[in-house]
Protein backbone atom coordinates (compact mmCIF):
# COMPACT_ATOMS: atom_id res chain seq x y z
CA UNK A 1 0.00 0.00 0.00
CA UNK A 2 1.47 3.22 -0.90
CA UNK A 3 1.42 6.04 1.74
CA UNK A 4 0.81 9.58 0.88
CA UNK A 5 2.47 12.24 3.25
CA UNK A 6 1.76 15.63 3.65
CA UNK A 7 4.47 17.91 2.61
CA UNK A 8 6.42 19.56 5.87
CA UNK A 9 5.51 22.98 4.85
CA UNK A 10 1.60 22.44 3.67
CA UNK A 11 -0.74 23.46 5.39
CA UNK A 12 -3.35 21.23 6.98
CA UNK A 13 -6.82 21.61 8.03
CA UNK A 14 -6.71 19.88 10.89
CA UNK A 15 -4.53 20.07 13.68
CA UNK A 16 -3.46 16.71 16.16
CA UNK A 17 -6.01 15.59 17.88
CA UNK A 18 -6.28 13.99 21.02
CA UNK A 19 -9.25 11.80 21.03
CA UNK A 20 -11.96 11.91 18.38
CA UNK A 21 -14.74 13.30 19.49
CA UNK A 22 -17.90 10.84 18.06
CA UNK A 23 -21.92 11.81 19.11
CA UNK A 24 -23.13 8.49 19.41
CA UNK A 25 -26.70 6.83 19.05
CA UNK A 26 -28.03 5.38 21.78
CA UNK A 27 -32.12 5.20 21.12
CA UNK A 28 -33.02 2.14 22.16
CA UNK A 29 -29.36 0.34 22.06
CA UNK A 30 -28.43 -2.05 25.06
CA UNK A 31 -25.92 -0.54 27.42
CA UNK A 32 -23.98 -2.26 30.21
CA UNK A 33 -23.48 -0.78 33.32
CA UNK A 34 -21.67 -2.68 36.51
CA UNK A 35 -21.57 -0.79 39.82
CA UNK A 36 -24.01 0.86 42.15
CA UNK A 37 -22.10 4.21 43.37
CA UNK A 38 -22.98 7.70 43.42
CA UNK A 39 -20.83 7.99 40.13
CA UNK A 40 -22.00 5.23 38.24
CA UNK A 41 -25.71 6.62 39.20
CA UNK A 42 -24.70 9.53 37.24
CA UNK A 43 -23.58 8.01 34.32
CA UNK A 44 -26.62 5.74 34.22
CA UNK A 45 -28.63 9.27 34.40
CA UNK A 46 -26.25 10.39 31.28
CA UNK A 47 -27.21 7.00 29.82
CA UNK A 48 -30.58 7.16 29.93
CA UNK A 49 -31.04 10.85 29.02
CA UNK A 50 -29.78 9.40 25.41
CA UNK A 51 -32.55 6.80 25.59
CA UNK A 52 -30.56 3.86 26.46
CA UNK A 53 -31.72 0.15 27.62
CA UNK A 54 -29.19 -0.01 30.17
CA UNK A 55 -28.96 -3.36 32.42
CA UNK A 56 -27.71 -2.60 35.90
CA UNK A 57 -25.94 -5.25 37.17
CA UNK A 58 -25.41 -4.83 40.47
CA UNK A 59 -26.34 -6.64 44.19
CA UNK A 60 -29.35 -5.17 45.23
CA UNK A 61 -27.52 -4.31 49.08
CA UNK A 62 -24.56 -2.86 47.14
CA UNK A 63 -26.85 -0.04 45.15
CA UNK A 64 -26.40 3.49 46.73
CA UNK A 65 -29.58 6.02 47.36
CA UNK A 66 -28.95 7.82 44.26
CA UNK A 67 -29.00 4.85 41.84
CA UNK A 68 -31.75 3.35 43.91
CA UNK A 69 -33.97 7.16 43.83
CA UNK A 70 -32.86 6.65 39.66
CA UNK A 71 -34.40 3.03 38.79
CA UNK A 72 -37.81 4.58 40.94
CA UNK A 73 -37.96 7.01 38.91
CA UNK A 74 -40.35 8.29 35.44
CA UNK A 75 -37.78 8.44 32.62
CA UNK A 76 -38.29 11.44 30.48
CA UNK A 77 -36.88 9.16 27.41
CA UNK A 78 -39.81 7.24 26.33
CA UNK A 79 -36.95 4.73 24.78
CA UNK A 80 -35.17 4.68 27.81
CA UNK A 81 -35.40 1.64 30.36
CA UNK A 82 -32.87 1.01 33.21
CA UNK A 83 -32.97 -3.49 33.89
CA UNK A 84 -31.78 -4.24 37.43
CA UNK A 85 -30.18 -7.86 37.29
CA UNK A 86 -29.62 -8.31 40.94
CA UNK A 87 -26.08 -10.03 41.04
CA UNK A 88 -22.76 -9.23 39.75
CA UNK A 89 -21.67 -8.92 35.68
CA UNK A 90 -20.59 -11.83 33.70
CA UNK A 91 -19.20 -12.32 30.34
CA UNK A 92 -22.33 -13.17 29.04
CA UNK A 93 -23.88 -9.72 29.94
CA UNK A 94 -21.48 -7.98 27.01
CA UNK A 95 -24.02 -10.22 24.17
CA UNK A 96 -25.27 -7.51 22.01
CA UNK A 97 -24.08 -3.99 23.98
CA UNK A 98 -23.36 -1.55 22.45
CA UNK A 99 -21.16 -0.18 25.20
CA UNK A 100 -19.64 -0.89 28.62
CA UNK A 101 -19.70 1.03 31.87
CA UNK A 102 -18.27 0.11 35.22
CA UNK A 103 -17.17 1.72 38.56
CA UNK A 104 -14.44 -1.07 40.49
CA UNK A 105 -13.05 -0.57 43.57
CA UNK A 106 -9.38 -2.53 42.76
CA UNK A 107 -7.29 -2.48 39.41
CA UNK A 108 -8.03 -6.24 39.48
CA UNK A 109 -11.33 -5.82 39.03
CA UNK A 110 -10.91 -2.70 36.59
CA UNK A 111 -8.74 -5.50 34.52
CA UNK A 112 -11.10 -8.06 34.37
CA UNK A 113 -14.01 -6.02 32.99
CA UNK A 114 -12.26 -3.88 30.38
CA UNK A 115 -10.85 -7.67 29.21
CA UNK A 116 -14.26 -8.83 28.96
CA UNK A 117 -15.55 -6.19 27.71
CA UNK A 118 -12.82 -6.12 24.83
CA UNK A 119 -12.81 -9.70 23.84
CA UNK A 120 -16.87 -9.02 23.25
CA UNK A 121 -16.14 -6.63 20.56
CA UNK A 122 -17.92 -3.59 23.13
CA UNK A 123 -15.90 -0.39 23.84
CA UNK A 124 -15.09 0.07 27.61
CA UNK A 125 -15.16 2.76 30.40
CA UNK A 126 -13.88 2.07 33.46
CA UNK A 127 -14.83 5.11 35.72
CA UNK A 128 -11.84 7.10 36.93
CA UNK A 129 -9.28 4.68 35.37
CA UNK A 130 -8.25 6.49 32.45
CA UNK A 131 -5.72 3.34 31.24
CA UNK A 132 -9.19 0.88 31.30
CA UNK A 133 -11.29 3.45 29.07
CA UNK A 134 -11.44 2.75 25.21
CA UNK A 135 -13.86 6.68 25.71
CA UNK A 136 -14.38 9.07 27.62
CA UNK A 137 -17.22 11.28 28.85
CA UNK A 138 -16.74 14.70 28.33
CA UNK A 139 -18.23 18.10 30.32
CA UNK A 140 -21.56 18.39 28.61
CA UNK A 141 -23.49 21.64 27.45
CA UNK A 142 -27.07 20.25 27.21
CA UNK A 143 -29.56 22.29 24.57
CA UNK A 144 -30.31 19.26 22.48
CA UNK A 145 -30.75 18.86 19.65
CA UNK A 146 -27.65 21.37 20.30
CA UNK A 147 -25.19 18.92 22.29
CA UNK A 148 -21.72 20.31 23.33
CA UNK A 149 -18.90 18.34 25.00
CA UNK A 150 -15.57 19.35 26.54
CA UNK A 151 -12.68 17.34 27.00
CA UNK A 152 -9.37 17.89 28.24
CA UNK A 153 -8.13 13.76 27.54
CA UNK A 154 -8.22 13.28 31.29
CA UNK A 155 -5.71 16.02 32.11
CA UNK A 156 -7.56 18.97 33.61
CA UNK A 157 -11.38 17.94 34.24
CA UNK A 158 -11.75 21.17 36.16
CA UNK A 159 -10.66 23.16 33.10
CA UNK A 160 -12.89 21.25 31.15
CA UNK A 161 -15.97 22.29 33.94
CA UNK A 162 -14.79 25.74 33.70
CA UNK A 163 -15.13 25.50 29.92
CA UNK A 164 -18.58 24.57 29.70
CA UNK A 165 -19.33 26.79 32.48
CA UNK A 166 -18.30 29.69 30.21
CA UNK A 167 -20.30 28.14 26.96
CA UNK A 168 -23.07 27.76 29.26
CA UNK A 169 -23.53 31.58 30.02
CA UNK A 170 -23.50 31.98 25.69
CA UNK A 171 -26.03 29.89 24.42
CA UNK A 172 -29.73 30.62 26.11
CA UNK A 173 -32.04 27.98 26.83
CA UNK A 174 -34.01 29.07 24.40
CA UNK A 175 -31.66 27.74 21.90
CA UNK A 176 -33.16 24.31 22.72
CA UNK A 177 -36.36 25.22 20.79
CA UNK A 178 -34.67 27.21 18.06
CA UNK A 179 -33.04 23.73 16.76
CA UNK A 180 -36.44 21.53 17.30
CA UNK A 181 -38.00 24.36 15.11
CA UNK A 182 -35.08 24.41 12.93
CA UNK A 183 -35.54 20.25 12.67
CA UNK A 184 -39.62 20.61 12.02
CA UNK A 185 -38.87 22.90 8.97
CA UNK A 186 -35.38 22.48 7.28
CA UNK A 187 -37.92 20.05 4.89
CA UNK A 188 -39.63 22.80 3.82
CA UNK A 189 -36.82 25.53 3.59
CA UNK A 190 -35.19 23.11 1.23
CA UNK A 191 -38.08 22.41 -0.89
CA UNK A 192 -39.17 26.39 -0.88
CA UNK A 193 -35.65 28.06 -1.30
CA UNK A 194 -33.28 26.95 -4.00
CA UNK A 195 -29.51 26.51 -2.66
CA UNK A 196 -27.29 29.70 -2.47
CA UNK A 197 -28.14 33.04 -1.13
CA UNK A 198 -31.81 33.05 -0.74
CA UNK A 199 -31.68 29.68 1.45
CA UNK A 200 -28.41 30.99 2.79
CA UNK A 201 -29.73 34.40 4.13
CA UNK A 202 -32.72 32.53 5.20
CA UNK A 203 -30.59 30.93 7.65
CA UNK A 204 -28.42 33.81 8.72
CA UNK A 205 -32.15 35.44 9.73
CA UNK A 206 -33.44 32.09 11.74
CA UNK A 207 -30.15 32.31 13.82
CA UNK A 208 -29.96 35.77 14.16
CA UNK A 209 -33.34 35.26 15.80
CA UNK A 210 -32.19 31.97 17.81
CA UNK A 211 -29.82 34.24 20.18
CA UNK A 212 -32.02 37.39 20.11
CA UNK A 213 -35.52 36.50 20.22
CA UNK A 214 -37.74 33.92 22.36
CA UNK A 215 -39.37 30.95 20.71
CA UNK A 216 -43.05 31.44 21.23
CA UNK A 217 -45.54 29.78 20.06
CA UNK A 218 -46.10 32.15 16.82
CA UNK A 219 -42.49 31.60 15.55
CA UNK A 220 -43.06 28.73 13.19
CA UNK A 221 -45.63 30.62 11.42
CA UNK A 222 -43.63 33.74 11.08
CA UNK A 223 -40.58 31.29 10.07
CA UNK A 224 -42.51 30.38 7.30
CA UNK A 225 -44.13 33.54 6.32
CA UNK A 226 -40.40 34.55 5.84
CA UNK A 227 -39.68 31.31 3.21
CA UNK A 228 -42.81 32.13 1.32
CA UNK A 229 -41.17 35.66 1.45
CA UNK A 230 -43.81 37.61 3.03
CA UNK A 231 -41.92 39.13 5.09
CA UNK A 232 -38.95 38.87 3.56
CA UNK A 233 -39.10 42.54 2.90
CA UNK A 234 -39.92 43.92 6.34
CA UNK A 235 -37.41 41.99 8.42
CA UNK A 236 -34.38 42.82 5.80
CA UNK A 237 -34.93 45.99 4.91
CA UNK A 238 -32.44 47.75 7.50
CA UNK A 239 -29.95 46.03 9.93
CA UNK A 240 -30.35 46.72 13.23
CA UNK A 241 -27.97 48.80 15.99
CA UNK A 242 -27.71 47.78 19.25
CA UNK A 243 -26.08 49.77 22.15
CA UNK A 244 -24.27 48.09 24.43
CA UNK A 245 -22.69 48.73 27.51
CA UNK A 246 -19.15 47.48 28.11
CA UNK A 247 -18.64 48.42 31.71
CA UNK A 248 -15.66 49.62 33.22
CA UNK A 249 -12.72 47.46 31.58
CA UNK A 250 -12.94 43.91 32.62
CA UNK A 251 -14.30 41.68 30.56
CA UNK A 252 -15.96 39.73 33.18
CA UNK A 253 -18.27 42.17 34.26
CA UNK A 254 -19.82 42.20 30.72
CA UNK A 255 -23.65 41.13 30.84
CA UNK A 256 -24.23 37.68 28.86
CA UNK A 257 -26.58 40.01 26.32
CA UNK A 258 -23.82 41.61 25.83
CA UNK A 259 -21.49 39.22 24.51
CA UNK A 260 -24.00 37.90 22.50
CA UNK A 261 -24.99 40.95 20.45
CA UNK A 262 -21.09 41.18 20.36
CA UNK A 263 -21.25 37.78 18.75
CA UNK A 264 -23.44 38.84 16.38
CA UNK A 265 -21.99 41.87 14.62
CA UNK A 266 -21.15 42.91 11.83
CA UNK A 267 -20.08 46.21 12.69
CA UNK A 268 -18.73 47.69 15.74
CA UNK A 269 -18.33 51.11 16.74
CA UNK A 270 -16.39 51.51 20.04
CA UNK A 271 -15.38 54.43 22.57
CA UNK A 272 -11.68 55.29 22.81
CA UNK A 273 -12.40 53.47 26.58
CA UNK A 274 -13.48 49.90 25.88
CA UNK A 275 -10.85 47.67 26.92
CA UNK A 276 -8.98 45.41 24.44
CA UNK A 277 -10.81 42.47 26.66
CA UNK A 278 -13.71 43.42 25.55
CA UNK A 279 -13.14 43.43 21.91
CA UNK A 280 -11.67 40.04 21.70
CA UNK A 281 -15.04 39.02 22.86
CA UNK A 282 -16.54 40.21 19.47
CA UNK A 283 -17.22 37.70 16.78
CA UNK A 284 -14.01 37.88 14.52
CA UNK A 285 -15.42 38.70 11.27
CA UNK A 286 -16.85 41.92 12.58
CA UNK A 287 -15.54 45.38 11.11
CA UNK A 288 -14.35 47.63 14.50
CA UNK A 289 -14.38 51.47 14.32
CA UNK A 290 -12.92 53.78 17.16
CA UNK A 291 -15.13 56.60 17.17
CA UNK A 292 -13.74 57.31 20.58
CA UNK A 293 -14.86 60.83 22.50
CA UNK A 294 -12.25 62.10 25.46
CA UNK A 295 -12.12 65.31 27.14
CA UNK A 296 -8.94 67.74 25.71
CA UNK A 297 -8.09 65.54 22.60
CA UNK A 298 -9.07 65.00 18.80
CA UNK A 299 -12.49 63.34 18.84
CA UNK A 300 -15.13 62.24 16.58
CA UNK A 301 -17.93 64.01 15.96
CA UNK A 302 -21.14 62.73 17.20
CA UNK A 303 -23.16 63.72 14.15
CA UNK A 304 -19.89 61.73 12.04
CA UNK A 305 -21.11 58.33 14.80
CA UNK A 306 -24.97 58.90 14.14
CA UNK A 307 -24.43 59.35 10.37
CA UNK A 308 -22.14 56.03 10.51
CA UNK A 309 -25.02 53.57 12.54
CA UNK A 310 -27.66 54.76 9.89
CA UNK A 311 -25.60 54.24 6.99
CA UNK A 312 -24.23 50.57 7.87
CA UNK A 313 -27.95 50.15 9.61
CA UNK A 314 -29.48 51.06 5.82
CA UNK A 315 -27.06 48.64 4.26
CA UNK A 316 -28.35 45.72 6.40
CA UNK A 317 -25.87 45.10 8.96
CA UNK A 318 -25.83 44.61 12.54
CA UNK A 319 -24.23 47.64 14.40
CA UNK A 320 -22.94 47.57 17.84
CA UNK A 321 -22.50 50.73 19.75
CA UNK A 322 -19.84 49.88 22.02
CA UNK A 323 -19.76 52.71 24.95
CA UNK A 324 -17.95 51.86 28.19
CA UNK A 325 -19.90 51.94 31.00
CA UNK A 326 -23.67 51.52 30.51
CA UNK A 327 -24.90 53.80 27.76
CA UNK A 328 -27.68 55.10 29.20
CA UNK A 329 -25.82 56.94 32.23
CA UNK A 330 -23.34 60.18 30.48
CA UNK A 331 -23.20 58.25 27.20
CA UNK A 332 -25.16 60.29 24.72
CA UNK A 333 -27.39 57.13 24.11
CA UNK A 334 -30.30 59.76 23.80
CA UNK A 335 -28.95 61.43 20.84
CA UNK A 336 -28.36 57.77 19.07
CA UNK A 337 -31.11 56.40 19.92
CA UNK A 338 -33.55 59.29 18.53
CA UNK A 339 -31.06 59.71 15.22
CA UNK A 340 -31.37 55.93 14.42
CA UNK A 341 -35.08 55.79 15.47
CA UNK A 342 -35.84 58.48 13.42
CA UNK A 343 -34.98 56.97 10.13
CA UNK A 344 -37.05 53.65 10.99
CA UNK A 345 -34.07 51.60 12.58
CA UNK A 346 -34.80 49.51 15.21
CA UNK A 347 -32.37 50.02 18.58
CA UNK A 348 -32.30 47.81 21.43
CA UNK A 349 -30.25 48.97 24.54
CA UNK A 350 -28.42 46.53 26.18
CA UNK A 351 -27.31 48.05 30.06
CA UNK A 352 -23.62 47.89 31.15
CA UNK A 353 -22.05 48.21 34.39
CA UNK A 354 -21.20 51.80 34.76
CA UNK A 355 -18.62 53.09 36.55
CA UNK A 356 -19.56 54.16 39.82
CA UNK A 357 -20.99 50.77 40.79
CA UNK A 358 -17.56 49.60 39.89
CA UNK A 359 -16.14 51.95 42.39
CA UNK A 360 -18.39 50.83 45.00
CA UNK A 361 -17.16 47.23 44.21
CA UNK A 362 -13.93 47.67 43.93
CA UNK A 363 -14.12 49.19 47.57
CA UNK A 364 -16.08 47.39 49.17
CA UNK A 365 -18.44 49.65 50.19
CA UNK A 366 -22.09 50.45 49.57
CA UNK A 367 -23.34 53.57 47.73
CA UNK A 368 -26.37 53.93 50.05
CA UNK A 369 -25.91 52.10 53.41
CA UNK A 370 -28.66 53.37 55.56
CA UNK A 371 -26.28 54.36 58.47
CA UNK A 372 -24.94 56.79 55.93
CA UNK A 373 -27.30 57.92 52.65
CA UNK A 374 -30.95 57.51 51.82
CA UNK A 375 -29.60 58.64 48.23
CA UNK A 376 -27.35 58.60 45.84
CA UNK A 377 -26.64 60.72 42.64
CA UNK A 378 -24.58 60.59 39.35
CA UNK A 379 -23.45 63.80 38.58
CA UNK A 380 -22.01 65.15 35.45
CA UNK A 381 -18.29 66.79 36.25
CA UNK A 382 -18.31 68.91 33.23
CA UNK A 383 -21.10 70.18 30.62
CA UNK A 384 -21.08 71.03 26.28
CA UNK A 385 -18.55 73.92 27.49
CA UNK A 386 -15.99 71.70 29.65
CA UNK A 387 -17.12 73.27 33.00
CA UNK A 388 -19.89 72.57 35.82
CA UNK A 389 -23.33 72.27 35.14
CA UNK A 390 -25.10 75.67 35.42
CA UNK A 391 -28.28 73.86 37.27
CA UNK A 392 -26.57 71.83 39.52
CA UNK A 393 -28.68 72.15 43.44
CA UNK A 394 -25.56 72.55 45.42
CA UNK A 395 -27.28 72.62 48.04
CA UNK A 396 -29.40 69.15 48.11
CA UNK A 397 -25.52 67.30 46.87
CA UNK A 398 -24.06 69.05 50.20
CA UNK A 399 -26.45 67.04 52.28
CA UNK A 400 -24.50 64.84 54.76
CA UNK A 401 -27.39 61.76 53.74
CA UNK A 402 -27.00 61.98 49.83
CA UNK A 403 -23.63 59.81 48.25
CA UNK A 404 -22.90 62.06 45.49
CA UNK A 405 -20.66 60.21 42.34
CA UNK A 406 -18.72 62.84 39.86
CA UNK A 407 -18.42 61.98 36.32
CA UNK A 408 -15.49 63.56 34.28
CA UNK A 409 -14.62 65.54 37.02
CA UNK A 410 -10.91 65.87 37.33
CA UNK A 411 -10.71 69.00 35.80
CA UNK A 412 -13.47 71.02 37.54
CA UNK A 413 -12.26 69.12 40.83
CA UNK A 414 -11.86 72.62 42.72
CA UNK A 415 -14.70 74.18 41.76
CA UNK A 416 -16.75 71.31 43.18
CA UNK A 417 -14.79 71.52 46.39
CA UNK A 418 -15.20 74.90 46.85
CA UNK A 419 -19.01 74.84 46.11
CA UNK A 420 -19.69 71.91 48.17
CA UNK A 421 -18.15 73.99 51.24
CA UNK A 422 -19.92 76.68 50.34
CA UNK A 423 -22.94 75.02 50.76
CA UNK A 424 -22.71 73.77 53.93
CA UNK A 425 -20.85 70.19 53.54
CA UNK A 426 -18.13 69.61 55.91
CA UNK A 427 -14.70 70.07 54.60
CA UNK A 428 -13.67 66.45 56.86
CA UNK A 429 -16.60 64.52 54.65
CA UNK A 430 -14.52 61.37 53.06
CA UNK A 431 -13.76 61.39 49.62
CA UNK A 432 -12.72 58.72 46.93
CA UNK A 433 -10.86 59.46 43.48
CA UNK A 434 -10.29 56.61 41.66
CA UNK A 435 -9.54 56.70 37.30
CA UNK A 436 -8.59 53.16 35.00
CA UNK A 437 -11.32 51.57 37.37
CA UNK A 438 -11.00 47.41 37.61
CA UNK A 439 -7.98 48.15 35.18
CA UNK A 440 -4.31 47.13 35.22
CA UNK A 441 -3.42 50.80 35.67
CA UNK A 442 -6.25 51.10 38.12
CA UNK A 443 -5.77 54.00 40.72
CA UNK A 444 -7.30 55.38 43.80
CA UNK A 445 -6.74 57.97 46.28
CA UNK A 446 -8.95 58.23 49.92
CA UNK A 447 -9.16 61.63 52.26
CA UNK A 448 -11.41 64.41 53.14
CA UNK A 449 -13.47 66.75 51.32
CA UNK A 450 -10.65 69.42 51.94
CA UNK A 451 -7.62 67.76 50.21
CA UNK A 452 -9.79 67.13 47.02
CA UNK A 453 -7.59 69.18 44.39
CA UNK A 454 -4.23 67.72 46.13
CA UNK A 455 -6.17 64.19 45.28
CA UNK A 456 -6.90 65.18 41.96
CA UNK A 457 -2.98 66.17 41.36
CA UNK A 458 -1.69 62.79 42.90
CA UNK A 459 -4.41 60.89 40.47
CA UNK A 460 -3.72 62.48 37.30
CA UNK A 461 -6.26 63.68 34.81
CA UNK A 462 -4.54 61.43 31.76
CA UNK A 463 -7.62 58.51 32.75
CA UNK A 464 -11.16 59.22 32.97
CA UNK A 465 -11.65 60.32 36.97
CA UNK A 466 -14.37 59.50 39.43
CA UNK A 467 -14.97 61.01 42.25
CA UNK A 468 -17.23 59.88 45.11
CA UNK A 469 -17.86 62.52 47.66
CA UNK A 470 -20.34 61.48 51.14
CA UNK A 471 -20.25 59.25 54.51
CA UNK A 472 -20.75 56.10 52.33
CA UNK A 473 -17.06 56.41 51.46
CA UNK A 474 -15.90 56.29 55.49
CA UNK A 475 -15.53 52.87 55.38
CA UNK A 476 -12.80 53.12 52.75
CA UNK A 477 -10.93 55.65 54.52
CA UNK A 478 -11.33 54.09 57.92
CA UNK A 479 -9.06 50.90 56.18
CA UNK A 480 -6.87 53.10 55.42
CA UNK A 481 -6.15 54.87 58.44
CA UNK A 482 -5.26 58.86 59.23
CA UNK A 483 -2.18 59.12 56.89
CA UNK A 484 -0.29 61.96 54.92
CA UNK A 485 -1.86 62.11 51.37
CA UNK A 486 0.92 60.54 50.00
CA UNK A 487 0.33 57.55 51.00
CA UNK A 488 -3.32 57.30 50.18
CA UNK A 489 -2.46 56.77 46.39
CA UNK A 490 -2.41 53.33 45.70
CA UNK A 491 -2.07 51.08 42.29
CA UNK A 492 -3.98 48.28 41.35
CA UNK A 493 -2.59 45.01 42.08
Amino acid sequence: MDVVQTKRNEAVRMETLAKLPVFWDLNGKPVVLSGGSDAAAWKAELLLACGAQLHLYCPQQQCGEAMLSLMARVLPNPAAAIIHHDTEWSAECFQGAVLAIADCEGEQDAVAFFEAAKRAGVPANVIDKPQFCQFQFGSIVNRSPVVVAISTDGAAPILAQAIRRRIETLLPLSLQKWADMAQHIREHVNGSLAPGNARRNFWERFVDRAFTESADNHMQDKLLSDIGGAGKLAAGRYGKVTLVGAGPGDAELLTLKAVRALQAADIILFDDLVSDEVLELARREAKRMLVGKRGGRTSCKQEDINAMMISFAKAGKRVVRLKSGDPMIFGRAGEEIAAVEGEGIPVEIVPGITAASAMASRLGVSLTHRDHAQSVRFVTGHSRKGNLPENLDWSALASPTVTTVFYMGGRTAPEIKALLIEHGMSDCTPIVIMSAITRAGERRWCGRLRDLDAGIIEIGVDEPVLIGIGNAFAPALDRRGEQPIEHFVQMAV
